[in-house]
């Protein structure tokens, strides 16, 4: 078992950290206080493989492992955590259109995503239907050669702002059988986007409720066949749960190195702060922590990309451990920081206040311990 990084990852680590130094990090704060939709830095990213990273390479994607983008989506998030979590949406909305749509659904929207030109919101949750996904009324009724989809979604990533949906709705019965996958324009008549929602953190993405009004989607636009929908819905959900874990880590490491110089900078009582035992502690059980929470993201991952039985569950573990952790090192690097961690000058508050909705998206932390408790508790499961 090899822990090391290969050439390549290395290299694809040293793009990310630099394209985090030099365009996230410096405008992070002034696009969580404008409420700033960087599309220009997004599109800059797209130019950079950023937008495909799991994608196909056949379809134009990077082709690169689950693995490989949980380690690109580290480093991306130690420059600005909102941006790159609206990114790891994209590249899953853009995997989705690329791994289950028609060669003529590829042909009209496949290249815009890969670049970044065409930037892609994924629309899944409702008002009664946030951790029980299975229960959506969101309707694609079949008229001719169309869909006519009608319902509404809320709490959607980007929306407003993207030119692309991938919109699960209710085609057949009730339950997880009945939902299919569709993409299509952001744009099409019958569309309607509701305000931007006032949020805790993730301020540099609006996000907003997308109403749908009879509105015709071409039969050909369907990913994968009828009643489909949920599993496609389920195997996103897995790997953006390592996604977001990984936006946690690299948050929550950029907090740590802030805490760190901090304490070789500032004096109390005499004293360096890095002098004081306790904070010594304090910083080792964050160190500490974060290891156990990367490595378990790791594992995760390769799981994922070896296709393993029990990857799900491992993913729920994955991002329930890292979500966590990576809250709790963000909230003791701004106890560290004292009264200067929580005012906006610094950026510890931002990244609080960013790391906290991962506990809740992707499926709740909750709703993560009643997936692994499920699996440890089916009859003859054996040890994971």
């Amino acid at each position: 078992m090899d822990f090391e990084l290969s050439d390549e990852q290395r290299a694809f680590v040293e793009l990310a950290e630099g394209f985090a130094r030099h365009e996230l990090e410096p405008h992070a704060a002034a696009w969580d206080k404008d409420h700033h939709f960087p599309v220009d830095v997004l599109q800059h990213a797209g130019a950079l493989g950023f937008c495909a990273l799991y994608t196909p390479e056949a379809a134009g994607g990077l082709g690169l492992s689950r693995l490989d983008a949980s380690l690109i989506f580290e480093r991306l998030a130690m420059g600005c955590t909102s941006t790159t979590a609206f990114l790891t949406i994209h590249n899953m909305v853009t995997w989705m259109v690329a791994s289950f749509g028609t060669s003529a659904v590829w042909s009209r929207f496949g290249e815009g995503l890969t670049c970044g030109q065409l930037l892609a919101s994924y629309c899944l949750t409702e008002a009664n239907a946030g951790s029980d996904a299975a229960a959506l009324t969101t309707r694609a009724q079949r008229v001719g050669e169309h869909y006519q989809l009608t319902g509404s979604k809320m709490f959607i990533s980007g929306a407003g702002s993207t030119q692309v949906l991938v919109v699960m709705a209710r085609t057949g019965g009730t339950g997880a059988r009945g939902i299919s996958a569709l993409v299509l324009d952001a744009n099409s008549p019958g569309i309607e986007y509701g305000r931007a929602e006032h949020k805790m953190g993730w301020n540099s993405q609006p996000t907003r409720t997308v109403t749908f009004n009879q509105v015709k989607v071409p039969a050909d636009q369907l990913l994968g066949q009828e009643g489909e929908g949920f599993l496609i819905a389920m195997k996103g959900l897995d790997g953006g749960r390592i996604n977001i874990a990984s936006c946690s880590l690299g948050t929550a490491q950029q907090a740590l190195n802030k805490a760190r110089q901090y304490m070789q900078e500032r004096s109390q009582f005499g004293r360096k702060l890095a002098e004081f035992q306790a904070l010594q502690f304090t910083l080792a059980d964050m160190a500490t922590e974060l290891v156990a929470a990367r490595q378990l993201v790791r594992f995760a991952a390769s799981k994922l990309d070896g296709a393993h039985p029990d990857a799900g569950t491992y993913c729920a573990m994955a991002k329930r451990f890292a979500t966590d952790v990576g809250f709790k090192v963000c909230d003791q690097a701004l106890q560290l920081y004292g009264g200067y961690g929580y005012i906006k000058e610094y950026p510890l508050e931002r990244y609080l206040r960013d790391t906290r909705v991962h506990r809740i998206l992707e499926g709740t932390n909750e709703i993560m311990k009643l997936l692994i408790a499920r699996r440890i508790l089916a009859e003859g499961s054996g040890e994971l």
